[in-house]
């Protein structure tokens, strides 16, 4: 199982301080916690695209080219790109350059995101949430899988034999973000595209239709179902003891998920709700590492998944503290997960690329 950390690096106030973190600082603390997860050997780190006062990541691949340049293995993804407001040319051109700059560790993590602030801030029109991405999602797989472009749509003017610049090496992974949506788990599944599964919320093990229906839609459409790669992502935090990760991360975590809830119209989070969250069969990855690493191990046994990501920071979390639970997660955790999963899961029984279809 490939482990790693993702972020959306937010600047919100500190809970406990009141205080907001300067945006570029938080960038160079970014990298550092990059640097950190690839020193121990963690495979892959995610940052989320926002557009928004409250996070500094509306380029996140900017980011990881700065990421690219301290570190030496780990891969270095989105988390996600919002591509139904962005331009498939520009997203290819971009991660093809990460990949040649960090010797072919790029990954594009696409998504239609979370919050609808890039769309009239690119000119786009809501109603055309799904249409947009699944538009543009054909156009970015035919980007990579030819060096010259015929196509047309709706949302963008025609390409007719156009060359894209620079192409990687190789086929530049694309990954499908999933939600609560099953026909986006379809889309993917058809598509022949690895899917990362999003869990914020309730039971993982009630997410196992969603790889029933990714894994059938691809059997269905002639591909190696078994084969395609599944991800998890979810919200997590380690600490020394139980305690005390539930204490450091409660903070931070209850501002940010009440701050997003109101603008959803979402109960405030309480430590009721909080600590409903953190048993075995519940959706927070947050304790001691063996705590970690059971809940890991259960959630692989329901959901067979070959890659996790864990969000250490949902809200403002203090760098000091984000660095500890990253070297927990890389040192005590991780390790043994890998140990756990491999006789599930050998080396090479997972694709993130295929042949692809035509358009959905």
């Amino acid at each position: 199982m490939e482990i790693g950390v993702y972020t959306f690096a937010e600047t919100t106030p500190d809970p406990v301080t009141g205080q907001t973190i300067d945006t570029g600082q938080r960038l160079r603390d970014l990298i550092e916690e990059i640097a950190l997860a690839d020193q121990l050997g963690l495979e892959v780190f995610g940052i989320g695209e926002h557009h928004r006062r409250d996070f500094s990541a509306s380029a996140p691949t900017v980011i990881l080219a700065a990421a690219a340049e301290r570190t030496k293995t780990i891969k270095l993804a989105t988390a996600v790109t919002v591509l139904s407001s962005d331009d498939p040319v520009r997203v290819y051109q971009q991660f093809a350059t990460l990949d040649l700059l960090s010797g072919g560790r790029a990954e594009i993590m696409a998504g239609r995101g979370s919050f609808i602030e890039s769309f009239p801030l690119f000119g786009y029109d809501l109603k055309d949430y799904d249409d947009l991405f699944a538009e543009k999602l054909e156009l970015l797989l035919k980007i990579r899988d030819n060096e010259k472009v015929t196509w047309s749509g709706t949302h963008r003017t025609p390409l007719r034999d156009q060359a894209v610049y620079p192409r990687t090496r190789r086929d530049l992974p694309i990954w499908v973000a999933v939600g609560g949506n099953p026909p986006s788990a379809v889309r993917a599944g058809m598509l022949n595209l690895p899917m990362a599964l999003a869990i914020i919320g309730g039971m993982p093990e009630r997410f196992a239709p969603f790889i029933h229906l990714f894994r059938q839609a691809a059997r269905e459409s002639g591909h190696d179902a078994e084969k395609l790669a599944v991800g998890i992502n979810t919200h997590g935090y380690v600490a020394d003891t139980s305690q005390q990760a539930a204490d450091e991360f409660f903070p931070s975590y209850a501002a940010q998920m009440s701050r997003i809830g109101r603008e959803r119209g979402w109960p405030p989070t309480t430590r009721e709700h909080f600590d409903a969250g953190l048993g075995l069969r519940a959706h927070l990855a947050v304790g001691s590492p063996e705590q970690v690493i059971e809940k890991i191990l259960y959630q692989n046994e329901k959901l067979g998944h070959q890659r996790y990501l864990m969000q250490m920071s949902v809200g403002t979390m203090p760098h000091a503290q984000t660095m500890r639970s990253i070297e927990l997660f890389g040192t005590k955790v991780a390790p043994v997960v890998r140990k756990a999963v491999a006789p599930r899961i050998q080396p090479g029984e997972v694709v993130t690329s295929g042949p692809r279809p035509s358009r959905l």
